[in-house]
């Protein structure tokens, strides 16, 4: 098992929206997320998850992973869950996944247990 996590302001995410708007949320979310994500703290929490799961898999975004390669998703009961892209996939071998989210006092916070 890997576990990986990561914290970011708030603030600092809901200033590069304001400065980039678009430009930015297309640097590290597909359409399907830009479209679902009304609120910065939700944008936030999608940042501090894609970085929680670079960590976990022990590599950062980077060559052997993008931010493209990671897509959150909501399961059947609201439950923030991510796939890799498939050029991803064959690189890290995934089992099972777990991805929690959290926004509170100005913070996101995102933590992931991956199996593999």
């Amino acid at each position: 098992m890997k576990i990986g996590t990561d914290i970011i302001q708030i603030d600092r995410i809901k200033r590069l929206v304001e400065k980039h708007d678009e430009s930015f949320k297309k640097r590290f979310l597909c359409d399907t997320e830009i479209q679902s994500l009304k609120k910065v703290e939700s944008i936030a929490g999608y940042w501090a998850a894609k970085e929680a799961i670079s960590k976990a898999l022990g590599c950062g975004i980077g060559a052997r992973l993008s931010f493209h390669d990671i897509i959150i998703s909501k399961n059947a009961q609201g439950a923030p869950i991510f796939t890799l892209s498939k050029e991803a996939q064959s690189i890290h071998q995934i089992k099972e996944t777990s991805l929690s989210i959290s926004h509170d006092g100005g913070f996101a916070i995102a933590v992931v247990v991956i199996s593999t």
